[in-house]
């Protein structure tokens, strides 16, 4: 089963609640799909296995053969392929590898070449269990290959743990694609409220069941309980605003290896999410 793990804005616990149903499964994997800011690895004790350069194609332009015409610049949405005045530029971390100024170009004038834009590390816990993280290179603008090649790796019909990035941009979509059931970790505040509605309606369009973790509940904001009621919304569970959990996280610990209630929690969360 393939469990996404996201929520609509950052800070609200998706990578805690990540790692800690990872540390209380058997039979699992966690992909951090968070390729721009992982840190799932900062909570595990594991051992690097290795390293997975990830490479992507870029344009570059026979100055002889071009004619000048314009059309690879109009094709690009990403401003990556720019014919100027005498020649065309190309800024390859723009690119994002569509192939389609080469599709365009009818003076045969492109050809591609080859940089890394990032790397997905593959690490593994006393207990065997498989965690790999993906990170973008700096001044690269999309880590959707990354994401894609996390997701394209065999992993033997174990649980799979998607550490999702926050939102709802392309990498979001990307990182929850095939997914078997989305996790939304919220919290009770106006924000929290307000960005979780753009990955209800998302998920809703894209056909893949969830519940909702509130996160930090009791916190006085009682319109996010309105809100999951009107629209029928399971809440998987509801984890206190505790000071000591706060302490545990500051401290790189595993909060379920470290409490009682809290680990409870997170074991109701299972027992509900592979009954769905």
């Amino acid at each position: 089963m393939k469990i996404a793990v996201l929520s609509g804005k950052g800070g609200t616990g998706k990578t805690t609640l990540s790692v800690n149903l990872f540390a209380q499964l058997n039979d699992v994997v966690l992909l951090d799909s968070d390729v721009e800011e992982p840190n799932s690895h900062i909570f595990l004790d594991m051992k690097e296995i290795g390293e997975i350069d990830v490479v992507k194609k870029y344009p570059i332009v026979d100055d002889v053969k071009c004619n000048l015409c314009g059309a690879c610049g109009e094709i690009c949405q990403f401003n990556a392929i720019i014919p100027a005045k005498s020649r065309v530029m190309v800024f390859a971390d723009l690119c994002h590898d569509c192939g389609g100024c080469k599709m365009v170009c009818k003076q045969n004038a492109i050809i591609y070449a080859e940089k890394s834009m990032g790397t997905i590390t593959h690490y593994k816990s006393g207990e065997n269990k498989d965690f790999y993280s993906g990170i973008l290179r700096i001044g690269e603008v999309s880590g959707v290959k990354i994401i894609e090649e996390l997701r394209a790796l065999s992993y033997n019909n174990v649980t799979q743990i998607v550490d999702s990035p926050p939102g709802t941009s392309c990498a979001t979509v990307a990182s929850i694609e095939e997914v078997d059931y989305a996790i939304i970790v919220t919290e009770p505040t106006p924000f929290g409220l307000s960005d979780m509605k753009m990955v209800v309606e998302m998920l809703r369009n894209m056909g893949i069941p969830f519940g909702v973790v509130i996160n930090k509940a009791g916190l006085v904001f009682d319109e996010i309980h309105q809100y999951l009621s009107n629209e029928k919304i399971e809440i998987l569970e509801e984890i206190p605003f505790k000071k000591q959990y706060a302490r545990f996280y500051a401290q790189g610990k595993m909060i379920s290896n470290e409490d009682e209630d809290y680990r409870m929690k997170i074991k109701n969360i299972i027992t509900k999410v592979l009954g769905e």
